[in-house]
């Protein structure tokens, strides 16, 4: 089952990169062809992708982790914020500070400090002294507010980073990097992916196709929100530590689950064969369904691929022609104006 169509990807100009003299090397494999010095990407390999991105997206939100959105670029800091506040997710959209990740410590005692700075602010400390300091501190929470607000509730390092705009996130893609932390990201033509463990090739500049990709993000964590709420509190997967060098003990099924669990595990009745031939025939159905329909889907969107190749190639030929006409009538109204100059 495929999470968008094809379609809707054409209509929001996920398919158009950058001109080919800008090109990244790295993003041969994802470019489907070339029309009037542009580089299309193949919506395939996108929608693939997506699909593969979703996924994680939602078992790790669902296994407790966190997704930290980064979009600094003026395209995407409305959508990022939007969407990272929709899922409950932290996000970062002004400006990405070095060490963000790699000097987590420092970080979350800023963030401390702002809301230490807020509290003092609605008891009316404020008052109390000259108003020049007032006016500081009011100014530092505003500060303080639009570097860190997308990440106050973030209280550990995250378990995944989504990036819109791979060179000019380079630095978070870095920390990301050094501390093992998986990378996602929205990957156009002239950006290198290699640092990037999750590739969404797409154009990374358009408002339309950055929203559509985004929400789709967004959606995955809701969903695995939602998954995780069905969970019993006990089996949620601990959050990550936010230092390094603190090892976490291994726990055992005793320790993690309380007794009232383990005893509706233990009294669980066991499943009889014939039910379980039942259960297997019918999920085989269903795969081989699925399958047929992920084949017919594929069929059909080779066939619109086709038909837009095939009509940007008529638009060409038709600008050649038109171009070549206008030609020989400059060339015929030339020659017939020297021929009256002559006689």
């Amino acid at each position: 089952m495929t999470i968008i169509s094809m379609k809707a990807l054409l209509e929001s100009g996920v398919h158009f990169g950058h001109r080919t003299h800008k090109w990244h090397p790295a993003m041969k494999p994802y470019i489907f062809t070339e029309r009037n010095s542009i580089h299309i990407i193949d919506l395939q390999k996108t929608v693939k992708t997506l699909q593969q991105a979703y996924s994680l997206v939602r078992d790790t939100v669902a296994e407790g982790g966190t997704v930290l959105f980064v979009g600094t670029k003026r395209q995407a800091q409305e959508t990022i914020q939007e969407e990272a506040e929709r899922a409950g997710m932290p996000y970062v959209t002004v400006r990405w500070l070095g060490g963000m990740l790699t000097n987590w410590r420092t970080i979350r005692a800023r963030i401390n400090e702002l809301e230490r700075l807020e509290r003092m602010r609605e008891r009316g400390d404020f008052g109390r002294v000259t108003k020049k300091e007032a006016l500081m501190l009011s100014r530092e929470i505003e500060r303080l507010e639009t570097l860190l607000g997308g990440i106050r509730e973030m209280n550990n390092l995250p378990d995944l980073l989504f990036v819109v705009d791979v060179r000019r996130e380079a630095t978070a893609i870095h920390e990301a990097n050094l501390l093992k932390i998986p990378v996602l990201a929205l990957v156009d033509t002239n950006c290198d992916p290699r640092n990037v463990d999750y590739v969404i090739p797409s154009n990374d500049d358009a408002i339309r196709a950055i929203k559509l990709l985004v929400s789709k993000i967004a959606d995955a964590a809701i969903e695995g929100k939602a998954m995780r709420k069905d969970l019993p509190e006990e089996a949620l997967a601990p959050s990550r530590v936010a230092m390094q060098g603190v090892d976490e003990p291994e726990l055992s099924d005793e320790e993690l689950l309380g007794a009232a669990t383990l005893a509706k595990i233990s009294s669980r009745l066991p499943v009889s064969e014939e039910v379980a031939d039942e259960v297997l025939e019918e999920l085989e159905a269903e795969e081989t369904i699925g399958e047929l329909a992920e084949l017919e889907a594929e069929a059909e969107e080779e066939e619109l691929l086709e038909e837009i190749v095939d009509e940007v190639e008529a638009e060409i030929e038709n600008e050649v022609e038109a171009e070549i006409e206008n030609e020989i009538e400059e060339n015929i109204e030339e020659t017939l104006d020297d021929e009256a100059e002559e006689e």
